[in-house]
């Protein structure tokens, strides 16, 4: 059987898209979200920097020493 093309397959309902790391310089996360790492496991990571882990709990804000993205703690 033949591969179908990625942009013939569809996505199960329970999938949420992924995100465009580097594509905003602001992202609020919450404490599901935690450990907070950038880019997060929600982005694209093929074209995107290394994995960083960055301390935002007792500040609420964290940015990113790679692409500058800042991350705000919302509680």
């Amino acid at each position: 059987m033949p591969a179908t093309p990625l942009r013939n397959r569809s996505m199960p309902a329970n999938t949420t898209p992924l995100i465009q790391p580097n594509a905003q310089n602001q992202y609020e996360v919450t404490a599901e979200d935690l450990p907070l790492a950038c880019p997060m496991p929600q982005m694209y990571l093929w074209n995107s920097h290394p994995r960083v882990y960055l301390p935002i709990v007792q500040t609420g804000w964290a940015k990113c020493p790679y692409c500058g993205a800042e991350y705000t703690l919302r509680r």
